[in-house]
């Protein structure tokens, strides 16, 4: 029998007096502030009433009770990626709509999940073991792309045994007459792209470079990740990719910034395979492109990842993650056998892990209008959408604000410390130096340093170069054919077999409907 810890009690019964039998509860909810310091809030009046939540409860059962599932076969599959979008993301990602009792596009459909996200090697997982289970079925090894747990992080060797290759909904798509394509607002080499149609045994194997300075002379016999874009068997028959990363396909001999060291220009010869290939830098030539006439079509607008929705201007001439989104879905419907498509909303994983939550949230709604997008341009009949993460992160959303107040502002109440703390924080990160004064041993006022610049860090509560991912099972969205298989919880690389199903692709596991 556990035993009771009566000096930790003691200590507890220190800070209230006996006779008040309400204190504990003071404490542990320390939301009280004084009336005259009560934020103005502009709370929906009937809110305040029984009737309302009765009628929202009523009118959300009537249409669950006439909802019927869609058992039509997919004809296209938009699978859309908030990389490290987790929950707590989503939730503070409302305030910037409104309010909390606001909907995030994807809020909308029809039917939810949740997915768990841990790899064969690690409870916590990163975004190229993570791409391989929920693009190719199978759960692999942390840092590997394309390929099954036989192969560690780094393995120069099983890396290119092509028995543990796996391969991604995107060939099973190509395979049945299907265009595919990839958008990302990340280097289009990146973890989560690069599961679209690497097999790689280390993500950071982006260009020849990096296989050199890591394998030697094994080297020779690993192709590096943008060049199995422009060669793989599946990189050279994407139809549409744009996003960042112009730096790994290039020599720098040839281009400054350059980081390939083979002597190739990746993008001249995607422009000489064929002559209605299109390239553009630019969200002017973008626009300007005929897609009916284009082959396929490669979009790079930055050397590394895209700026960040925030970063930009009217004089920033780089398209948003919902124009891509447009593009497209215009260029990849002219199939008449229809697409598969991966989109992602890269960075808000990358400004997490700078603690840097306005711009991690903002580009949250950016990823939702992306959504938004799609779902005009296309019928429920036959298209299925997926909205999902592929991890969480260590970030946290809490401290009792009031209704329609800032989030980005310190909570109603201080810390036993007496200063305030913010409603928004991580739990380890780069940003720790500058909320706790290592001389003193104290906390630093936070409200000294977010003063509402878009680059404001949030505290870590501990050191770290960079914030970590999550742990915790993230949401998944689905609507259109079989979105109804996607509700419960369940294991992260069944995404790709729920849409191989919708869609009757060949993958092993479809038992096709028609």
């Amino acid at each position: 029998m556990m035993k009771t810890d009566r000096r930790r009690i003691e200590s507890l019964e220190d800070l209230c007096s006996r006779d008040d039998e309400n204190c504990f509860d003071r404490q542990m909810h320390p939301d009280l502030v004084r009336e005259e310091e009560e934020l103005e809030r502009s709370i929906n009046p009937l809110e305040y009433t029984n009737n309302y939540w009765l009628n929202l409860s009523r009118e959300f059962i009537k249409q669950q009770m006439n909802r019927q599932p869609n058992t039509s076969k997919a004809k296209n599959i938009i699978f859309f990626l908030g990389d490290g979008m987790g929950l707590t993301t989503i939730a503070a990602a409302r305030n910037l709509l409104g309010g909390t009792e606001q909907k995030l596009a994807f809020e909308e459909f029809p039917y939810s999940g949740l997915s768990k996200t841990y790899s064969v090697d690690r409870i916590v997982s990163d975004s190229a073991c993570t791409a391989t289970a929920y693009l190719c079925g199978v759960k692999a090894m942390k840092g590997t792309i394309g390929v099954n747990g036989q192969v560690n992080m780094g393995d120069c060797a099983a890396g290119v045994d092509r028995n543990n290759f796996v391969d991604s909904i995107a060939k099973w798509a190509m395979d049945a007459g299907k265009s595919a394509g990839v958008v990302t607002t990340t280097r289009v080499t990146h973890a989560s792209p690069a599961g679209v149609y690497a097999h790689i045994a280390d993500r950071d194997w982006e260009n020849d470079s990096k296989v050199k300075e890591a394998c030697g002379a094994k080297s020779a016999k690993i192709k590096d990740i943008a060049y199995q874009l422009m060669h793989g068997d599946v990189g050279r028959k994407l139809s549409f990719i744009m996003g960042g990363g112009k730096q790994n396909f290039i020599d720098s001999s040839f281009y400054e910034n350059g980081r390939r060291s083979d002597g190739l220009d990746l993008i001249e010869y995607f422009q000489q395979e064929h002559p209605d290939n299109v390239y553009v830098e630019t969200r002017n030539e973008l626009m300007q492109v005929n897609l009916s006439e284009a082959n396929r079509v490669l979009g790079l607008y930055q050397d590394s990842h895209m700026l960040c929705h925030l970063e930009t201007d009217e004089n920033t001439n780089q398209p948003t993650l919902e124009e891509m989104t447009i593009k497209a879905i215009e260029h990849l419907q002219r199939n008449e056998n229809g697409y598969f498509v991966f989109i992602e909303g890269g960075l808000i994983d990358w400004l997490h892990h700078f603690n840097k939550p306005r711009l991690a949230l903002d580009e949250t709604v950016e990823f939702s209008k992306a959504i938004q997008a799609a779902r005009q341009m296309t019928s429920e009949e036959d298209t299925l959408i997926v909205v999902t993460a592929d991890h969480s992160h260590a970030f946290s959303y809490g401290g009792y604000p009031q209704r329609n107040s800032d989030v980005f502002a310190p909570a109603p109440a201080s810390g036993k410390d007496g200063k305030p703390y913010m409603p928004l924080n991580y739990a380890n990160g780069p940003s720790f130096p500058t909320f706790f004064d290592s001389a003193s041993g104290q906390r630093v006022d936070p409200s000294l340093n977010i003063v509402g610049n878009a680059n404001d860090e949030f505290p870590a509560t501990w050191p770290m170069q960079w914030e970590t991912h999550g742990g915790d099972d993230v949401p998944v969205y689905a609507s259109g054919p079989w979105s109804h298989l996607f509700t419960g919880v369940y294991e992260q690389n069944a995404l790709p077999h729920f849409m191989a199903y919708a869609a009757c692709l060949g993958n092993g596991l479809t038992m096709c409907k028609t």
